[in-house]
């Protein structure tokens, strides 16, 4: 399925895409089993966090939702996709973390600052923790004036934790995973460049922003892309970013060195993760300015500015287009 999130009379809603129609789900649920589908629960809440914090039972009825619409006239709980106002699919995460996951990325952006790669890359998979509640969708990315100081982008497939887990192995982590999205970790490069020489952070240079979208696919969508290893799945799926028509990067996000499974496994350590959390693999490599312009892919630097529109894809994930806009305030 792909499942997505969308502003309806003014309130945010769960959908699940069915050809070019985005299906609401509460509603959906309510007339699929007024027609006699069966169900597993007595009704479908409406947004998408309470969805996934529903578990198997919750993404069973979505499924089931969605099988109906496909065979029915779902038109009446139904919106035409290109006119669905959509935002991220989880516009509430409990949580969001951003792993630092291809070696490509790592080792480029270590040389062009005249460092040796870390050995510790190689021992355990690291993330930090972001901002949950600066959350955005496709669509505009309000930026204040010291945010447009080196401007960056960053290309990364995310994950949805969809069951509640705790001290989870690798071996089983991709069982709590309820899908995959594109991502898009905002950076203001000198910001971040100035916080982090006190080893403390990413924080004021990632926190304003994180998109994420434009949908939820679910891991069953994937399978003709998945390739097991005793590391946890990968999938074969090439990532992408245009930035004002011109191709600036390209991917794959089966080239991440840590899986998903293994960065869930080090995440759920001593701690338990909530249905909705999001997990980023960090940058693939070429994936941002920062190592572009260091490795003088572009020089002068590029570095984004107001206006610029920033088209992030990866195959059957869906494609997050956003731009860069003034903060009204």
């Amino acid at each position: 399925m792909k499942l997505v999130s969308y502003i309806a009379n003014g309130t945010t809603r769960s959908g699940v895409i069915v050809e070019d129609a985005v299906v609401d789900l509460a509603k959906g649920f309510d007339a699929a089993k007024a027609a006699g589908t069966s169900m597993s629960g007595s009704s479908m809440p409406s947004t998408m966090l309470e969805l996934l914090q529903n578990g198997d039972a919750g993404m069973e009825d979505a499924n089931a939702v969605a099988s109906w619409a496909a065979s029915n006239d779902a038109s009446a709980c139904s919106v035409a996709l290109q006119e669905a106002d959509l935002v991220a699919p989880v516009p509430n995460p409990p949580s969001m973390r951003d792993g630092y996951a291809f070696r490509q990325h790592v080792e480029s952006a270590r040389r062009n600052r005249g460092l040796e790669m870390i050995p510790e890359f190689d021992q355990f998979p690291i993330f930090y923790m972001t901002n949950h509640n600066a959350v955005y969708g496709p669509g505009d990315i309000p930026v204040m004036p010291r945010h447009l100081e080196k401007l960056d982008f960053e290309l990364e497939a995310a994950i949805v934790i969809g069951k509640e887990c705790r001290n989870v192995s690798a071996a089983n982590a991709d069982d709590y995973i309820a899908g995959y999205t594109v991502m898009n970790d905002w950076s203001a490069r000198a910001m971040q460049m100035e916080e982090m020489k006190l080893n403390l952070g990413p924080a004021k240079g990632k926190d304003f922003a994180t998109s994420i979208g434009p949908w939820l696919v679910t891991r069953d969508e994937l399978a003709s892309r998945r390739i097991p290893s005793p590391e946890g799945e990968r999938f074969d799926l090439e990532m992408t970013c245009v930035i004002n028509g011109k191709n600036v990067s390209k991917g794959n996000v089966k080239d991440m060195t840590w899986t998903f499974a293994q960065i869930v496994e080090r995440a759920s350590y001593g701690v338990t993760l909530k249905p909705g959390d999001v997990i980023g693999s960090g940058t693939c490599g070429t994936g941002c300015f920062l190592e572009l312009n260091g490795s003088k892919v572009y020089d002068p630097a590029w570095w984004l500015t107001i206006g610029d529109v920033v088209v992030c894809a990866i195959d059957q994930l869906g494609v997050l287009s956003n731009t860069v806009v003034a903060e009204k305030a």
